[in-house]
C-alpha cells in the first residue's frame, strides 16, 4: 500500500524529474528550525505543542473594557449585547506523520536552492492539490505554516485560486490564528502579485468573492479578532486596489499625520496610492457585509481595539462617497436610523456618550478618521453638537485631547477658529502644563494656514512660557524644552538643560511660528538670536533644534538677524555638517550669509573635505557649496560668488517687491555687531509700538490699552476698531502722501525742464541773431 505521502512524492518526481532521494529527509528539531529560519519567520510558540489553533477570544477586549475597565456596561450602556451568530468552532486534527513528511521534504528542497522557477511552480501546484481536505490543519500549524506560505507565494494563479475556493468556508478561522493569519496575508499578498496580469482579473474577483461571501456571514469575530483585523484590513485593500507595501497601508505612522496636520507636510492625495483598479463588486459586498453585521454589535466596535482599525479602513475606502459616509458615520456614533431627521445626522441624544467614549483608545482613533472623511454637513454637526462646550474636557483628557487635534486640523473657515479660541485659546498655558502640547500646536497651525487669529496665537504662547519682566531670551529655550519646563516645580529656577534631547513638539511649534509673518514674531526673532552661542550649538546638533534653526532662516526675517544667528555658529560648521540632522542646516545658513560668511562656512568644509564625503549627507554638501572649487581656487569661487549674488539682487531690484528688496540688501557687507543685552519682554513690547487685539492687555501691561475715538457717523459715536485697521487705515494715509509728494515733483521737475527750455532757446536766438 502506497502512502498519501509517496504518491504525491512520485507525482512530484514524475514532473519535475528531480531524485528527491538525494536530499536528507530528517524530522528533528533543527530542520524545524532551519525552515524557520529560511522563511524568516519568528513568530513564538506558546505552550501545547507546535501552536495549536487560537480559540477565538471575541469581544474580550472590548467586554474586559466595558466591564471591567473605564467603560460599565451596566451604567453607561446597559442595553449592549452581541447579538452575533456564534462562529462555528474547528478543532484542528494533528497533521498525519505521512503529510507531515512530505510537506517537510518540500521545504528542504526550496532550503537547497537547486529548483528553478518553472520546477518550483510545479512542485508547488502538486503540493497544494495534496493539501486538499487538509488546508485548515496545515495552515495553522506552526511549523508547516512557513511552508504553505511557500507554496502560496511560488505557485501560478490557478493553483492559488483553486487553494483559496477550497478553504473559502475555513478562510475565517484560518484568519483568525496565530499562525494561520500569515498564510492568509501570504495568500492575500500572491494575488496582489499575479494581478500584473489583467487576463487574471475575472478569476482573481470570483476568488475574492467567495472568500467575502464567508467573511460576511459572520464578521464581529474576525473584525475584534487581532490576527482576523489585519487580515480583513489587507482584504480590504486588495478590493479597493491599494498596494499593500505602500505606506499608507492599514495605517499611517503618526509623525506623518502630525506633518499633514501641522502643515508640515503636504497631505497625499486620495488614491495616491493604488496600484490596480481594484474589485469594486467584492469591495461593496466586503464593506456593506461587514457594516450590516457591526449595526447590531456597534457598541462593541466603538471600544475594540481591533475591531475599531477595520472600521478606519472601510471609512478611507470610502473617501469621497459622501452618501455612503452619511449614512455610516451616524450609525458609528449610535445614532437610532429610526429617530433620524433628513438634514439633522447627529441626536442630541447621543453626544455625552460620544463624549465619554472619545475618552476611550479605540473610539479616539476612530473618531479621528471619522472627522478626516466626514462629508462637510457631518463634520459641521460634530463641531457644534458633539464638541462646541466640551472641548477644554476633552483637550485636558489623555485620549480625547487627539480628537481634538485631528477637529483642529480639519476645520474650514474663520467662524470655527473663532470658536475653537473662545473656549480653550485662552488656556494655553494649563494645556502645556497639562502635557497637552499637541492641542496648542495644532492651534497655532490652524491659525497660519486660516491667516487668522495669528497675533492672539503668539501673544498667549509668549504668556504661557515668558512674564513681563523677564528677558525674550528664555522664549525659545522654555517652547524647546516644553515639556521639562512645565514640569519643572520652581520655573524661575529653570535653566537650559543642556545634554537634553529637544521636545518634538516644541520644535513642532516653533516651527510652525517661524511661518507667521515677521512682524507678528518679534520676540520669537528677538529670543533665538540673543541665545547664547553654546545653547545655540548644542540645539542644532539636535535633530528636532535643527528644524527649529532651518525654519527661523527661512521666515521673512530680516537678513541682518539672520546672520547674526550664522554668526554665533561660526567655528563650528564642519562639526554640524558631519552629522546628519544638521548638515541642512549649514546649507540653510550658507544660503543666509553674505560673502565673508559663506567663505567662513566653506573654508571650515574644506578642512574636513575627505572626512565628508564619506558620509551620507556630505558629498551633497561639498557639491552644492562648491567646496572643492574654494580649496583649489579661492579668489575664481570668491569673483564667482560675488557675480552669482550680484545677478541675484539686480533680479530682485528689478522684480522683487519691496518687502524682498529690503530682506536682500546689504549682501556683500560684513555683519553687524551684536547689538546690546535684550530688554524685557515689557520694554521691547513698547518700543515696536504693539498693540494687543484682544480685550486682555497683553502680559497684563497697562498703558497699552487702545483709546477709543469718538467721532460722528450717522450722528452716533463709535470706537476706534482693531489695530489691524489702524494699521491698514495708516497705509492707505501713507499711500496717498507718497502719491502726493509725488505728483508734487513731477509738478515741479516739469516747470524746471521748461523754464530750461525757454531759457536754452532765447541764448539759441540771441546766439543766431549776433551771427
Amino acid at each position: 500500500m502506497v502512502s498519501v505521502g509517496s504518491k504525491a512524492l512520485a507525482s512530484r518526481r514524475h514532473r519535475s524529474s528531480i531524485s528527491v532521494e538525494d536530499y536528507s529527509m530528517g524530522e528533528d528539531k533543527s530542520t524545524y528550525k532551519s525552515a524557520r529560519r529560511k522563511n524568516g519567520m519568528s513568530r513564538k510558540a506558546e505552550r501545547g505543542g507546535h501552536g495549536g489553533f487560537d480559540r477565538n477570544d471575541t469581544h474580550q477586549n472590548a467586554f474586559e473594557m466595558i466591564d471591567g475597565g473605564s467603560l460599565n456596561a451596566d451604567k453607561r450602556f446597559p442595553k449592549m449585547k452581541s447579538t452575533s451568530t456564534p462562529q462555528t468552532s474547528f478543532i484542528r486534527k494533528q497533521v498525519d506523520p505521512e503529510t507531515t513528511k512530505y510537506f517537510t521534504e518540500i521545504s528542504n528542497l526550496f532550503e537547497s536552492d537547486t529548483v528553478d522557477f518553472e520546477e518550483r511552480s510545479v512542485i508547488c501546484g502538486n503540493a497544494l492539490a495534496e493539501a486538499e481536505g487538509k488546508d485548515f490543519e496545515l495552515a495553522t500549524d506552526y511549523i508547516l505554516s512557513h511552508t504553505m506560505q511557500s507554496l502560496l507565494e511560488g505557485c501560478n494563479v490557478d493553483d492559488l485560486c483553486n487553494f483559496l475556493h477550497g478553504c473559502a468556508k475555513q478562510f475565517p478561522s484560518i484568519a483568525m490564528d496565530r499562525s494561520g493569519s500569515h498564510v492568509a496575508e501570504t495568500a492575500i499578498k500572491s494575488l496582489a502579485m499575479h494581478l500584473q496580469d489583467k487576463d487574471v482579473y475575472p478569476l482573481v474577483e470570483d476568488t475574492l468573492t467567495a472568500i467575502c461571501k464567508e467573511i460576511v456571514s459572520n464578521p464581529l469575530d474576525v473584525m475584534c479578532n487581532c490576527h482576523g483585523s489585519h487580515v480583513l484590513r489587507s482584504l480590504l485593500h486588495l478590493c479597493k486596489g491599494v498596494s499593500l507595501e505602500s505606506s499608507e497601508f492599514h495605517s499611517r505612522k503618526s509623525s506623518k499625520v502630525l506633518a499633514e496636520r501641522l502643515n508640515i507636510k503636504a497631505p497625499r492625495p486620495n488614491g495616491d496610492s493604488g496600484f490596480h483598479i481594484g474589485f469594486p463588486e467584492s469591495l461593496k459586498l466586503l464593506i456593506f457585509g461587514l457594516l450590516k453585521g457591526a449595526r447590531k454589535d456597534v457598541r462593541i466596535l466603538q471600544v475594540d481595539q481591533f475591531g475599531s482599525l477595520v472600521i478606519q479602513t472601510i471609512l478611507k475606502s470610502l473617501v469621497g462617497q459622501d452618501d455612503e459616509l452619511s449614512h455610516i458615520i451616524p450609525i458609528l456614533l449610535g445614532c437610532s436610523e429610526k429617530d433620524s431627521v433628513e438634514g439633522n445626522y447627529i441626536q442630541i441624544s447621543v453626544v455625552r456618550d460620544v463624549i465619554d467614549l472619545m475618552k476611550e483608545t479605540a473610539f479616539s482613533h476612530l473618531m479621528e478618521v471619522i472627522l478626516e472623511v466626514a462629508p462637510e454637513n457631518i463634520f459641521n454637526e460634530l463641531f457644534t453638537i458633539v464638541f462646541k462646550n466640551s472641548l477644554l474636557e476633552l483637550s485636558s483628557h489623555p485620549c480625547g485631547n487627539f480628537a481634538v487635534q485631528a477637529l483642529i486640523s480639519n476645520i474650514k473657515y474663520k467662524h470655527q477658529m473663532e470658536l475653537l479660541w473662545s473656549e480653550i485659546g485662552t488656556k494655553v498655558g494649563d494645556l502645556l502644563d497639562m502635557g497637552r502640547s499637541g492641542v496648542v500646536a495644532s492651534l497655532i497651525a490652524a491659525s497660519q494656514r486660516l491667516q487668522t487669529h495669528e497675533q492672539k496665537c503668539c501673544e498667549a504662547l509668549v504668556r504661557a512660557v515668558c512674564s513681563t519682566d523677564e528677558s525674550p531670551g528664555c522664549i525659545i529655550p522654555r517652547i524647546l524644552y516644553v515639556d521639562r519646563y512645565f514640569s519643572c516645580g520652581d520655573k524661575a529656577k529653570w535653566d537650559f538643560p543642556s545634554g537634553v534631547k529637544i521636545h518634538v513638539m516644541g520644535s513642532l511649534i516653533l516651527q510652525t511660528v517661524f511661518r507667521y509673518r515677521s512682524e507678528l514674531i518679534q520676540l520669537f526673532i528677538t529670543s533665538i538670536t540673543s541665545m547664547e552661542s553654546d545653547h545655540l550649538l548644542e540645539v542644532a546638533k539636535d535633530s528636532s533644534g535643527a528644524r527649529v534653526i532651518e525654519a527661523f532662516l527661512n521666515s521673512d526675517a530680516p537678513a541682518k538677524l539672520k546672520r547674526r544667528l550664522v554668526m554665533k555658529l561660526r567655528g563650528h560648521f564642519g562639526e554640524l555638517a558631519m552629522q546628519s540632522s544638521s548638515s541642512f542646516t549649514v546649507e540653510k545658513c550658507y544660503n543666509s550669509s553674505n560673502l565673508s560668511l559663506r567663505e567662513a562656512i566653506v573654508s571650515e568644509l574644506a578642512a574636513l573635505q575627505s572626512d565628508l564625503s564619506k558620509t551620507k549627507q556630505g558629498p551633497h554638501l561639498l557639491r552644492k557649496l562648491d567646496v572643492e572649487g574654494y580649496a583649489s581656487r579661492p579668489d575664481q569661487w570668491r569673483s564667482k560668488q560675488a557675480s552669482r549674488e550680484s545677478a541675484y539682487k539686480e533680479f530682485h531690484d528689478t522684480f522683487g517687491s519691496g518687502r524682498s528688496k529690503s530682506l536682500k540688501t546689504e549682501f556683500l557687507a560684513d555683519s553687524l555687531k551684536h547689538t546690546s543685552r535684550p530688554k524685557d519682554v515689557k520694554t521691547i513690547m513698547q518700543e515696536i509700538g504693539h498693540h494687543p487685539t484682544s480685550d486682555i492687555p497683553f502680559l497684563s501691561m497697562s498703558g497699552f490699552k487702545g483709546k477709543s475715538e469718538k467721532g460722528k457717523q450717522g450722528g452716533k459715536t463709535y470706537s476706534r476698531p482693531s489695530t489691524d485697521n489702524n494699521i491698514f487705515d495708516g497705509r492707505k494715509k501713507s499711500s496717498k502722501r507718497k502719491r502726493n509728494n509725488d505728483q508734487s515733483e513731477n509738478v515741479e521737475a516739469g516747470k524746471r525742464k521748461r523754464n530750461n527750455d525757454q531759457s536754452e532757446n532765447a541764448e539759441a536766438g540771441k546766439r543766431k541773431r549776433k551771427v
